[in-house]
């Protein structure tokens, strides 16, 4: 089972959902793997580092690897889309949008949470939720 897991950047919000993921289904035993992917990869090009330090922190806290993401901010492709067997964007009102223009029918086969940016609240507020979103998710299975 793969699932993929969208935001704007990959740097932030669909990277920490992607170890979160990781982390918990590999000690779970669960035959799952999270990937992540962005829509507007280049909104995060002039970011520092590759993976924002808010996620860092946040995963640093709940022991959780970095390993348990990918290497750097990828931009989503029609590959991935077809090799996901379930597919997670984190807000839908940023991404909805995103999805149809540039892969236009994926936007309906999507499940939309309604994760805000860092522009409406702090990492503090914004990652227990997606936790807590994640592990529903991984409940599932």
């Amino acid at each position: 089972m793969r699932v993929l897991f969208l935001c704007s950047g990959n740097y932030y919000r669909s990277r920490f959902a992607e170890a979160v993921f990781n982390f918990h289904a590999a000690r779970r035993g669960l035959a799952a793997r999270a990937f992540s992917r962005g829509l507007a990869t280049h909104l995060a090009a002039d970011l520092p580092g590759k993976i924002s330090p808010h996620t860092i922190r946040a995963l640093a806290e709940r022991g959780i690897p970095l390993t348990c993401t990918g290497a750097c901010p990828a931009q989503v492709g029609n590959t991935d889309l077809a090799t996901a067997q379930h597919i997670v964007a984190v807000k839908e009102a940023e991404h909805r949008v995103l999805l149809a223009q540039l892969h236009p029918g994926w936007e309906e086969r999507v499940e939309y949470w309604q994760v805000h940016d860092l522009d409406a609240g702090t990492p503090e507020e914004i990652l227990p939720g997606l936790e807590r979103q994640v592990l529903a998710l991984l409940n599932q299975f």
